[in-house]
């Protein structure tokens, strides 16, 4: 593994959320976890991560909203990969234009999602 990252994970699915948190944790990454998109930009505010993990389809703040803010805040300076329900073309662009560098549909490959994590640095 390279250096530990700092990733904030965000899905409104708890259970998803802390597995994805808890297996980034055991490799060394430190992680935060989040479940709706408020809490999401809070958490960044103060943890800055390097990678954010987000949902699209989730309460109070879409995953889309989420990106377009800390796009806005942080710039280049933050990977933001969209892990969601949502794999029709038209979600894929939406999420492109929101802000996102890369889109996985769930289930998640976790290996290929590792092997992007280590490889945008």
């Amino acid at each position: 593994m390279n250096d530990p990252r700092r990733i904030l994970v965000v899905d409104d699915n708890a259970d998803a959320a802390d597995s994805l948190g808890m297996l980034l944790q055991v490799r060394g990454d430190d992680v935060r976890v989040a479940y709706d998109g408020l809490e999401a930009l809070a958490l960044a505010r103060d943890f800055e991560p390097d990678v954010v993990l987000l949902d699209i389809g989730m309460p109070k703040l879409s995953g889309y909203d989420v990106a377009r803010q800390l796009r806005e805040a942080r710039g280049g300076s933050i990977l933001i990969v969209a892990i969601t329900g949502w794999g029709q073309e038209e979600d894929r662009q939406r999420a492109r234009d929101s802000g996102f560098d890369h889109h996985f549909t769930k289930p998640v490959d976790f290996d290929m999602l590792l092997a992007l994590i280590d490889r945008e640095r």
